[in-house]
């Protein structure tokens, strides 16, 4: 019996050694903040025009970010509005969107607090009328596990020749 006790214990000794490597092994990779991270997010989209009603779309969101350091990334935030609506444009001429793609490139400022400011130029891709814009916005990253994090975020897309955007969402991410 006491063969076995201490067999047992001696098993999970090393079990436990074996996952604690591991987890420093894990914390070394992220250790300086550097490399590439992705995330799925779903939200909203406020669609923002004079003379139409305002209306809220549902979007899904794919981001692919790199980060140089703690403090500062590059992302590349795809969106898709999965509705179709009605925007009224600079000449007030309505216009019919049919599940509109946006794609940015941003710059990211990591506070060190967890939330994120995100700046960059972009463009709107629709099949009858596509629009420049410049997306400016603030993420919060709450780490879940070492690697994944849960991100809220808000968005104001302005487009240059249209009308404005402003996105909510939630979503999961994954440090690579």
């Amino acid at each position: 019996m006491t063969k076995i006790k201490i067999t047992v214990l001696l098993l999970m000794g090393v079990a436990m050694q074996l996952h604690a490597q591991q987890l420093y092994e894990d914390t070394e990779k992220h250790k300086d903040g550097r490399g590439f991270r992705i995330a799925g997010i779903i939200g909203h989209t406020l669609i923002n025009t004079e003379g139409v009603d305002n209306v809220f779309v549902p979007s899904w969101g794919l981001d692919f970010e790199y980060w140089f350091n703690h403090t500062w990334g590059i992302g590349l935030h795809n969106d898709i509005e999965i509705e179709t609506f009605i925007i009224q444009n600079a000449d007030n001429e309505e216009i019919e969107r049919v599940n509109p793609l946006v794609f940015t490139i941003d710059a990211l400022y990591h506070f060190g607090n967890g939330f994120v400011v995100t700046i960059g130029p972009g463009v709107e891709l629709e099949k009858q009328e596509s629009f420049y814009l410049m997306r400016i916005g603030v993420e919060y990253e709450k780490d879940i596990s070492h690697s994944f994090y849960l991100i809220p975020n808000v968005f104001l897309d302005q487009r240059f020749d249209g009308y404005n955007t402003w996105n909510i969402g939630l979503g999961i991410g994954f440090k690579l």
